[in-house]
């Protein structure tokens, strides 16, 4: 039986969209824990910069630099949910 912790991202999952043509996709074989970990650590930084971009005056740029992180970090936990959606794991289990 398959335990959430053997499953890996599917790589499924297009981020950065432009001319309707995906930049970047999501890379399958990852273990979720390793991709979960890598998302949260994404996350933070976004925090950060965001927090840094709303105090301080003229840095627009990490407002930027924020906006690319949670577009990683969306693309990332999709993916996963795509997993474990298909594998049946799901709270009805």
């Amino acid at each position: 039986m398959t335990t959430p912790l053997d499953l890996t991202t599917a790589g499924l999952t297009p981020f950065s969209i432009h001319c309707d043509q995906a930049l970047f996709r999501v890379n399958s074989g990852v273990p979720i824990r390793e991709a979960l970990s890598h998302v949260s650590d994404l996350l933070h930084l976004s925090k950060l910069l965001t927090e840094y971009a709303a105090m301080v005056r003229g840095t627009d740029r990490y407002a930027w630099a924020s906006h690319y992180l949670q577009e990683m970090s969306k693309a990332v936990i999709d993916d996963v949910l795509k997993v474990l959606g298909a594998s049946g794991h799901n709270r009805s289990q």
